[in-house]
């Protein structure tokens, strides 16, 4: 998450397991609290201490569940728990939607190990927020891919000076995207907007398949167009990961966003933030 100067008469905290960002954080005008999501027992601190949390810590890399949002609501529930908690997820939860339009409506059918960690997680916290009644708000963000020109592989940049291939025309995926900026507006607008367990797609109003990304990137960067592969060569080229990336094909609707968080993006079109 992108740090921001907060206003000094919020006192915010921020969970890290990193001594070494202390100081960043204390510049951001934040508190700095170093625990493990790992280590259960370190969490102990955070029962009561704060009344709204945005829970952005990812799940870790094996496995269907996830023990650190486990971990979490537990420490929370020693003491009292926030009355508004935001989650930030993946729109992979989703899994393949051939192309089509996606609500927040959709059901959940995650197809990676990865979705599955961000689903049971989404379900730990839904759990929580019925346990707790009308003393506890919680809403989920459904993200997909960051992007930012000073966030570390915020950009295509890297992936464009690799030559890594993209699909051909006919196997493509659409691809959609958020900038840090507005994504931190959104998790800060969630707070305390919408209604409880309420669900959000945060994208902004791109349409594009993956391969146009990489290519509308490859001329702002004044950099050579990947090459196009098939996908039967792809499968056999990429790794288990990107292939993953382009094995689903969806286009997040963000209407409910925009009318009920009223979050206006900064960078509608992700050119723009590419350019910024």
């Amino acid at each position: 998450m992108r740090l921001a100067r907060v206003q000094r008469h919020v006192r915010t905290f921020a969970l890290t397991s990193q001594p070494q960002r202390i100081t960043e954080l204390r510049q951001a005008g934040m508190t700095p609290l170093v625990a493990n999501l790992d280590q259960p027992s370190s969490l102990k601190r955070l029962a009561g201490l704060a009344t709204r949390v945005v829970h952005l810590a990812p799940p870790p890399l094996q496995g269907s569940l996830d023990p650190r949002t486990l971990a979490l609501t537990r420490a929370w529930m020693l003491r009292t728990a926030p009355t508004s908690v935001v989650y930030g997820s993946t729109s992979g939860v989703y899994g393949d939607a051939g192309g089509a339009w996606v609500t927040e409506s959709r059901p959940t059918n995650p197809q990676t190990s990865r979705a599955q960690r961000r689903v049971d997680a989404e379900q730990r916290l839904r759990h929580l927020a019925r346990l707790r009644g009308n003393l506890m708000q919680m809403r989920v963000l459904r993200i997909p891919g960051i992007y930012a020109n000073d966030r570390v592989g915020g950009t295509p940049r890297d992936r464009l000076m690799r030559g890594t291939a993209v699909l051909e025309k006919k196997d493509d995926v659409f691809t959609n995207h958020i900038h840090a900026d507005d994504l931190a507006r959104a998790c800060q607008l969630a707070i305390w907007r919408g209604r409880t367990q309420r669900t959000f797609n945060i994208n902004d109003d791109s349409q594009m398949l993956m391969g146009d990304y990489f290519d509308m990137a490859a001329s702002i960067y004044g950099l050579t167009k990947p090459p196009r592969i098939s996908r039967s060569k792809a499968q056999l080229e990429l790794g288990e990961m990107q292939m993953s990336f382009m094995s689903e094909s969806r286009r997040l609707v963000n209407t409910r966003m925009k009318r009920e968080l009223r979050l206006r993006l900064l960078y509608s079109q992700v050119q723009d933030g590419l350019k910024a």
